[in-house]
């Protein structure tokens, strides 16, 4: 088979046959499928943590929830690893079926499992098992989609064409919201929450019977198969990826100074959105899905919008762009959403801020899982009240030795030590303390929870738009670039890695990072700071170091 057999797949011009665009629907559903598997975890995370981690208390249990949701994303460079070279020798076709039933059987059997009151420990390990076995699995599926739709594509519509793929992620995870919302209107908050949260799971199955149906119809791409026909393909296609300089540093610019920053701000826009809403504005869980799933389908768009853009302006101003954006607009947006959706919360914090005022020598880090450490100071004490009524306080430097207080608008609540008390005595006083601090706090105005009646829900869903808009941005445009920056023989591999320690690490670990550094500050806000600090770090990077590929000729790459 030569060059010339090839003619038409390396055209730059033409527009894509019926057959490519099959292609491209067959990849993107499936993809679609098997992100829903992967995020249906994310959506239901405040339940999650009831029957499975619910031997601690809530603020921890909650953020060992969304270390066992990132226990998923910790794995997928490994799986990057295995089944990039598997798509590399073997082919793209082949290796994302098996990623696809790897998913699919998983996510299938967490609504199989028993909970931590039937079963103890051995629940939360095996959840986190399946939780491994889908990051493996993806870690694989991404590259082989993006690869196989660019590969496909003709040159100059490659951003568009990729950025339907682009598009899977968040549209997984929208179906997962509305799969949610369908089965808790089916079946009653009620019932839902003690049985009902397993019918998604279960769902899967049959999503996974058509994705494999689909992906069995495909071919396997022009530029492998050209590549296999011309023998050059890759033996060792990790070492040659990675061992080499030339081809590793290419990998760390495109992690550095593109993926990590698309990372960033596609969880703060979507996960941490929807974490934000319900943990920190204590929005109901259904009130919160419904603006979140109305943001992503008017968002959605704009994912196919970047990505033509970036076919005709390039892909570095585009990616780099939205990072910029969303570094500089992530302060305005989120405090925007407190007033829109809880304004007695916003009045509360203007009028009636909170202020605990210890000796740091008395303050630990307020997150312990496996509550290992008793928290017995009276700064810990104090704090642990505030993060337990999930109330927005400052820090203030107290006298050495002294016993710590806390100041609620004109009103100063005394802590106490428990260091010296017995266990009853310690759970006796703590309750006391906890229920005196929870009175002053509803007096001083703070909600137990936001009122729907008082809910700005235009505005609200105005600025979650806005955050979909911005992750459109940042990741509308990203297959295309690193499909073009690798040569074919090593694509898989090459792209795959730096894609799932980008989005796995840097995004993945996004929602337990920060919200465990809200409770440790106490600041609301607070933990927006890792997603602006990374998302800064890569236009700086991508600025200086990414090339331009929008006119690359990825058949001629090798």
């Amino acid at each position: 088979m030569t060059q010339a057999a090839f003619a038409r797949a390396d055209d730059r011009s033409r527009p894509m046959t019926a057959q490519e665009k099959r292609v491209v629907f067959a990849s993107s559903a499936g993809s679609i499928f098997e992100w829903y598997d992967f995020f249906l975890y994310g959506s239901l995370a405040s339940i999650i943590s009831k029957h499975f981690f619910s031997n601690v208390n809530p603020t921890a249990a909650y953020i060992f929830t969304l270390l066992a949701f990132s226990a998923g994303f910790a794995v997928r460079p490994l799986g990057a690893i295995l089944f990039g070279r598997l798509g590399d020798m073997v082919g793209r076709k082949y290796t994302f079926l098996i990623t696809i039933l790897i998913m699919g059987i998983s996510t299938f059997l967490v609504g199989l499992l028993p909970t931590f009151n039937g079963v103890g420990f051995v629940a939360p390990i095996l959840l986190v098992l399946l939780r491994l076995l889908q990051g493996l699995a993806l870690g694989g599926e991404y590259g082989g989609a993006a690869i196989f739709v660019g590969e496909h594509s003709p040159q100059r519509r490659r951003g568009y064409y990729t950025s339907w793929i682009q598009t899977t992620a968040t549209l997984g995870f929208l179906l997962s919201l509305i799969v949610v919302l369908a089965f808790r209107a089916l079946i009653g908050e009620q019932d839902f929450e003690l049985y009902g949260w397993r019918f998604p799971f279960l769902m899967s199955f049959a999503l996974l019977v058509g994705s494999v149906w689909m992906r069995l119809q495909l071919k396997e791409t022009p530029a492998f198969r050209m590549m296999k026909a011309q023998g050059r393909g890759s033996r060792a296609p990790v070492s040659e990826a990675f061992g080499t300089w030339g081809n590793a540093k290419i990998a760390l610019i495109a992690l550095f100074g593109g993926v990590a920053g698309q990372a960033v701000v596609w969880y703060t826009g979507q996960f941490y959105a929807l974490f934000f809403l319900t943990r920190i504005l204590k929005v109901d869980l259904g009130i919160a899905t419904m603006l979140l799933a109305g943001a992503l389908i008017i968002g959605a768009p704009f994912f196919l919008f970047f990505g033509w853009l970036s076919d005709k302006i390039g892909r570095k101003p585009v990616i780099l762009g939205g990072c910029l954006l969303a570094a500089l607009l992530y302060f305005p947006i989120f405090k925007g959403l407190t007033v829109a959706i809880n304004p007695a919360l916003a009045h509360a914090q203007a009028t009636a801020p909170v202020t605990v005022v210890a000796d740091p020598a008395q303050c630990s880090f307020q997150f312990d899982p496996i509550e290992s450490t008793q928290f017995v100071t009276s700064c810990d004490l104090a704090k642990n009240a505030l993060a337990s009524a999930a109330v927005n306080y400052s820090n203030a430097v107290g006298p050495a030795g002294a016993v710590a207080h806390i100041t609620i608008g004109g009103k100063q609540i005394a802590a106490f030590d428990g260091s010296k008390l017995s266990k009853e005595e310690l759970a006796q006083k703590r309750a006391a303390f906890e229920a005196e601090v929870l009175t002053a706090i509803e007096a001083a105005g703070y909600p137990a929870a936001a009122d729907p009646a008082r809910m700005n829900k235009p505005a609200a869903l105005g600025l979650l738009t806005l955050l979909i808009i911005l992750v459109a941005m940042a990741y509308g445009p990203i297959a295309a670039q690193l499909v073009e920056l690798f040569p074919t023989r090593i694509r898989y591999t090459s792209l795959s890695l730096p894609y799932h320690i980008g989005n796995g690490w840097f995004g993945g670990f996004l929602p337990p990072l920060a919200f465990a550094m809200v409770a440790a500050s106490g600041n609301i806000y607070f933990g927006l700071w890792y997603p602006i600090a990374v998302a800064l770090m890569t236009v700086v990077v991508g600025f200086f170091l990414v090339p331009e590929t929008k006119d690359r000729n990825i058949y001629a790459s090798d």
